[in-house]
């Protein structure tokens, strides 16, 4: 209903407009007009609440974003009266005063966790609209600084910062750099920027601003508590992951890349020889015939059924490298351009970036395939289908270049399905993985697929992420930290490395292999443990490219002990694992977590970000220094705390030093947990 004329408030002269809004309840939200905007606050979820504006017009329904059609039922109220509205639902109420300016409180003692706040006394407000065209309009939604306050989340970037205060940061998808606009405060919210256009957050001390260089309207959705409370809230309404596959569970092997079907077999053959666990491996890029057909090359894959059965007999899952761009030389091509399958674009030709094929000396011109359109995603499925899943049952997929990787980046010039390219580019990752999701599991399979990039709400569609193409040093390592940590806020709960890094490494070089072996400790207690890189001596980019070798026995005797150590310490917390996996399907908790997600009483838990919690049970201490022998920790306050190695304990609270000798990572097991970390 509209607000009595009595229960308005005055405003100064001073402000940029010297009358209020109206309210009114409507279709189950609160509703605020004023200057020809309209503003939305609705339930969707317990504690929490959708927010939408708009200029010129009714709120939109149906745009692109990462919540999921129908929000959860619900209870909440609605509150209009003293000039002011007000949704209150259960822990969270939103206030909306008579100039439209929005403040998120708690509902139990009225604290603030998050206000809007004017960006001048005059003009503008905390919303501005800068009209772009057709429209559309350069959207910024400023929020309020707090000095105490903590941010995380965000995706994965590899600036190594855990606390992301004080950054700028594109929101938009590159080569291990992952926008997900999804952040974690240390003040009790947790935010969802519902809108994948490309654009960049502010976290700067005198306020945080999100823009959006080109949409139609402001989005997002707040929900009230702990950081886990966040996680479950957020997952809930964006979709959880689904089950991880068992196999899934245990180690991958990989390198940049096996060229033949001889060559990958003798690597399986060799690892069963030596009695090593091994789950996958991988089929990297270039076995195609042409890229963008999806098939693969018999000159060099001669018989991939008796491949994936020899290796079914020795108990490794096959997993193969699909690329969503198209060579003109693709047989593919022509059919997918006619019908409109392509990525289009505003100036020039279809063509998004140069690479090279087989049967070429130079690099061609190769679109990428629209992901966004419904049509384009059942096209290439059924490739995939015809090409891999039925006549070899390969159901494992490595959707690698996926955010996609243009050259140059200018995302501007795109026009998808969903919309143009500055409105939906972000999308893009997410549509990609969903099309694996719907075709695998149209078939009854399992799911699951490693990307490069995601987007909010990936890991509804079974997607993994991977950091991207990395350096191969320590402070490399170190910053995988945070960006593992800060993934895993933004809800995406199955993440990993390419251990050892990609971009080179010698593995002759005594450095190179301390550099691995501690890697490779830290990956066997990762999400996902895989194993991969470009190692030294290298070949230019190309369809005859290949790498050094990079299996366990390649590091040398000493070096290969170690990793060889920790290959049976992830088979033995397989178990563990899945049940970790489990806890992130059914609850949206990730497995890899910050200290402050089981121990958010404990301030000193909030700027740990060189350990963390694998599970709730298990804190491991990576060593990430060369020439480490000693690794000092802190353990949170209100856990008692064991050396997993030797059988120490620990009061929580204080910070510990402990042996770290090259064989061993540091690892503490939480209130007399018992995991089988010793042989």
């Amino acid at each position: 209903m509209n607000q009595p004329a009595e229960n308005q408030t005055r405003v100064s002269l001073a402000q940029s407009s010297p009358t209020v809004g109206t309210f009114r309840e409507r279709d189950g939200g609160l509703e605020w007009s004023g200057r020809q905007e309209t503003l939305r606050i609705e339930p969707w979820g317990p504690d929490a609440v959708r927010v939408r504006a708009r200029l010129g017009g009714p709120i939109l329904d149906g745009l692109p974003g990462a919540l999921l059609e129908e929000a959860p039922v619900t209870s909440y109220t609605v509150k209009i009266e003293d000039g002011q509205g007000q949704l209150t639902v259960g822990t969270l109420t939103a206030v909306v005063n008579g100039e439209g300016l929005v403040r998120f409180l708690r509902t139990d003692d009225g604290g603030e966790l998050l206000a809007e706040e004017r960006a001048h006394f005059w003009w503008p407000g905390p919303r501005l609209y800068t009209a772009v065209g057709n429209g559309h309009h350069r959207l910024e939604q400023r929020f309020a600084a707090y000095d105490d306050e903590r941010l995380y989340g965000l995706g994965q970037h590899q600036h190594g910062r855990l606390d992301q205060k004080g950054l700028v940061l594109d929101l938009v998808q590159r080569n291990a750099e992952v926008g997900i606009p999804v952040l974690t405060s240390s003040r009790g919210y947790t935010l969802l920027w519902n809108n994948p256009a490309i654009g960049r957050v502010e976290l700067a001390h005198n306020g945080t601003r999100w823009v959006a260089d080109s949409a139609r309207q402001i989005d997002y959705w707040i929900t009230a508590g702990t950081p886990a409370d966040g996680q479950r809230r957020y997952s809930a309404v964006t979709g959880r992951t689904p089950m991880m596959p068992e196999w899934a569970a245990g180690f991958w092997q990989c390198k940049l890349r096996y060229r033949t079907q001889d060559e990958l077999l003798e690597v399986a053959r060799e690892y069963r020889r030596r009695g090593l666990p091994i789950s996958a491996i991988v089929c990297d890029f270039f076995h195609w015939t042409h890229l963008g057909e999806w098939r693969f090359d018999p000159a060099e894959w001669p018989d991939p059924a008796a491949m994936v059965r020899e290796l079914a007999d020795l108990g490794i899952k096959l997993v193969v490298s699909v690329w969503p761009s198209v060579s003109p030389l693709s047989e593919n091509h022509p059919v997918m351009e006619q019908r409109g399958y392509f990525i289009g674009t505003q100036y020039g030709p279809m063509a998004h970036a140069d690479w090279p094929d087989k049967g070429v000396a130079s690099t061609v011109q190769v679109a990428f395939y629209d992901a966004t359109n419904p049509e384009a995603r059942e096209f290439l499925w059924s490739k995939i289908k015809e090409n891999y899943l039925d006549p070899y049952g390969i159901t494992a997929f490595w959707l690698d270049a996926c955010e996609p990787e243009l050259k140059p980046g200018f995302p501007e010039n795109l026009r998808y399905w969903a919309g143009p390219g500055l409105e939906v580019g972000n999308l893009y990752p997410a549509d990609n993985a969903r099309t694996f999701h719907e075709g695998l599991s149209a078939a009854g399979e399992e799911v699951i697929t490693l990307n490069r990039s995601a987007w909010a709400g990936s890991q509804r569609y079974g997607a993994a992420l991977w950091s991207g193409d990395i350096g191969t040093d320590f402070p490399t390592l170190r910053r995988q930290i945070a960006a593992g940590l800060n993934t895993a806020l933004s809800g995406i709960p199955w993440w990993n490395t390419d251990i050892g890094g990609f971009h080179g490494g010698d593995p002759s070089d005594p450095a190179y292999q301390e550099v691995m072996v501690r890697w490779f400790q830290f990956g066997a207690l990762s999400p996902l443990m895989r194993l991969h890189g470009f190692r030294d001596p290298g070949m230019p980019l190309g369809p005859e490219m290949t790498g050094g070798p990079n299996e366990v026995w390649s590091y040398g005797e000493r070096a290969g002990a170690v990793l060889e150590k920790y290959l049976r310490l992830r088979e033995r917390l397989k178990p563990y694992v899945l049940d970790v996996m489990r806890e992130a399907h059914e609850e949206g908790l990730p497995p890899m977590r910050p200290l402050f997600l089981e121990f958010p009483d404990d301030p000193a838990a909030w700027s740990v970000d060189d350990a963390y919690l694998f599970g709730a049970d298990l804190l491991v201490a990576p060593v990430l220094t060369a020439g480490a022998t000693a690794r000092t920790a802190y353990l949170p306050a209100g856990a008692t705390w064991t050396d997993a190695w030797t059988g120490e304990s620990y009061e929580g609270g204080a910070t510990v030093t402990v042996d770290a000798p090259l064989d061993r990572i540091p690892l503490f097991l939480r209130d007399g947990a018992r995991l089988p970390v010793a042989e």
